[in-house]
């Protein structure tokens, strides 16, 4: 596995604590720092392009006036609003009402993005290098946070449950924006119901929606995160003629799984920016 030796290195050095968080014992990390930055500039970027969007059609009528509040909302709707929708039912307390460092964490960043004079509009030579940041940032989510709330859960019915495992990195990763897109957060208008686009015609197809479950998935074959997982990878083993008689699968490192996932959606994140971005060369398909 030398091969995603640099990966998780990189992994080891951002995910390390970082001051000046650690002066005060918060263990923030390069990656948390980077990734929420990322993500509240993507909701500011998608909310001025909406906003210019609706300028071009409609004028400045029905245009509220933009609050702080409904912004840092916005960010914490996305980032907490999946895991709101699972706790539930898998019995177990959400994050953000065991502890306030995160959400007061992203409210300070969004805080800090607001006050930018501008930012610029996506574009590829931007949106490429970042989609590398994406990959690394959400495979953090699906193979580090996420599956623990399924395989370390008190319920044997749910901890074994392969199909638990799918629908809560599903529902996670993907809530957050569903909610946000069902109440309109993001537009220049007051909040109202509105179908998401994950609801209307190719939403299916959306990058976001079907690689979370995919790669966390992945990442519990590889690791053998539940019983269903070992039995998979060693039928999958034996069917590709990898297997050594008399000797049992062994499952991958951690480390090494949550690389190749990493890569896995590096790749699938830049070839979405490739399609979005460089209309010329891309296929004939309305949503990526």
């Amino acid at each position: 596995m030398a091969f995603f030796s640099p990966v998780t290195g990189i992994f080891s050095c951002a995910l390390e604590p970082i001051a000046p968080f650690t002066w005060i014992g918060l263990r923030i990390s390069t990656l948390d720092v980077a990734a929420a930055f990322r993500l509240c500039l993507v909701l500011r970027q998608i909310r001025e392009d909406l906003y210019r969007k609706h300028v071009k059609v409609h004028g400045h009528t029905s245009i509220e006036a933009r609050s702080f509040v409904r912004s840092a909302s916005t960010a914490l709707t996305v980032v907490f609003g999946g895991e709101g929708l699972t706790c539930p039912y898998l019995m177990v307390p959400p994050s953000f009402m065991v502890s306030g460092i995160v959400p007061i964490f992203y409210t300070v960043i969004q805080g800090i993005v607001d006050m930018f004079p501008s930012v610029p509009e996506m574009f590829f030579a931007m949106e490429l290098p970042l989609s590398v940041l994406d990959g690394f940032s959400r495979a953090f989510l699906l193979c580090d946070l996420i599956p623990p709330m399924v395989t370390q859960n008190a319920s044997f019915a749910i901890s074994a449950s392969p199909w638990t495992l799918l629908v809560t990195s599903l529902v996670a990763a993907n809530g957050g924006f569903f909610l946000t897109n069902l109440f309109s957060f993001m537009n220049p208008t007051p909040l109202a119901l509105q179908t998401p686009p994950e609801l209307q015609a190719y939403g299916w197809t959306t990058a976001d929606l079907w690689c979370a479950p995919l790669v966390t998935g992945i990442y519990a074959l590889l690791t053998h995160a539940q019983p269903f997982w070992a039995e998979s990878h060693t039928l999958l083993t034996e069917l590709l003629g990898m297997s050594v008689q008399g000797k049992p699968v062994e499952p991958v490192d951690p480390e090494t799984a949550r690389a190749f996932c990493a890569l896995v959606l590096a790749c699938l994140f830049s070839g979405r920016t490739w399609h979005n971005h460089l209309p010329t060369v891309s296929m004939c398909v309305p949503l990526l």
